[in-house]
């Protein structure tokens, strides 16, 4: 009688590739192919290590733990489910994050920025305070912290879902004394603070866009993504009132996606620097406060 091979950790990750392209789902929640996509809900349910070493790769697998990662794929493949949403982790930055349907699945290039201690932008050294507009699960706001250990950090979001996630993701990494998280629209529960950088990844899919996403992006809060007609409902706001927020010489950072045509066109007096990562991504704008219209200049700037 023959004996069948036995089942490696490699060979269940790479049939999982084979399966995910086969059924054509969409990869853009934290990878970009069916290798690495595979890779995590694989190891998520063999319960390994997120890094895989060669002889990791090589370990055998039982027949119950085949079956995990089978179901788990099918489950990937069925229900068109994110796999950061299965596995219910995700790393963001170096920073590993719990994240569930409440949040969006982070995946701003932001994440070089932030890495780069948004150099050469800014003297890293004296940043004290950053803001972190639609935080999410906070892993904007916790990034930040890990690179500027001088900073605090205010983290807003209008969903109270999300900051919930994002109060635990905080406590985990040991950060509450430094990230402060907040419920509010936009700016409107900040008063007068001000900042030495504010980032946002705000809501800026347009509603016709919207209906043409792929069925993974169901599964994401819609509060995230819908930003009116055009997807510029939020980055309007961001606009007229970024400056009052922002210190002398400091940095608004603001990831508008695949909008990135629509805001060239809407805001043409605006002088955007828009950033190029070599990890890939884009639609990443920045300008100084001193490049935001004042009050009384908003509507000229902005029309």
């Amino acid at each position: 009688m023959r004996r069948s091979r036995p089942v490696t950790v490699g060979a269940l990750i790479e049939a999982g590739a084979r399966r995910l392209k086969r059924a054509g789902v969409f990869f853009g929640h934290g990878t970009d192919n069916a290798r690495d996509e595979a890779a995590a809900l694989v190891l998520h349910a063999l319960r390994l290590p997120h890094d895989l070493s060669a002889a990791l790769y090589r370990r055998r697998v039982g027949a119950t733990a085949q079956q995990r990662a089978r179901e788990l794929l099918t489950r990937r493949i069925r229900e068109r489910i994110p796999a950061a949403y299965l596995t219910g982790v995700t790393w963001f930055a170096g920073v590993r994050l719990h994240i569930d349907a409440r949040v969006l699945v982070p995946r701003s290039p932001i994440a070089e920025l932030i890495e780069r201690r948004f150099a050469p932008w800014i003297d890293a050294a004296r940043v004290r305070r950053v803001l972190d507009v639609g935080t999410g699960s906070g892993c904007i706001a916790i990034a930040c912290a890990r690179a500027l250990p001088r900073a605090r950090i205010d983290a807003l979001d209008i969903s109270q879902s999300a900051l919930q996630v994002a109060r635990g993701n905080v406590r985990r990494h040991r950060l509450g004394h430094r990230v402060r998280l907040i419920k509010s629209d936009h700016f409107r529960a900040l008063q007068g603070a001000t900042y030495d950088i504010i980032v946002a990844n705000p809501p800026y899919v347009g509603s016709a866009e919207l209906r043409g996403l792929p069925a993974e992006y169901r599964h994401e809060p819609r509060v995230a993504l819908a930003a009116g007609r055009t997807g510029l409902d939020c980055v309007r706001v961001i606009l007229r009132e970024a400056r009052r927020h922002l210190r002398t010489g400091g940095l608004l950072v603001v990831e508008v996606g695949n909008t990135e045509t629509a805001v060239r066109r809407a805001f043409r007096r605006m002088p955007f620097l828009w950033l190029h990562f070599e990890r890939g991504g884009g639609g990443v704008f920045l300008l100084t406060r001193e490049q935001l219209p004042a009050r009384r200049k908003v509507r000229g700037a902005l029309g």
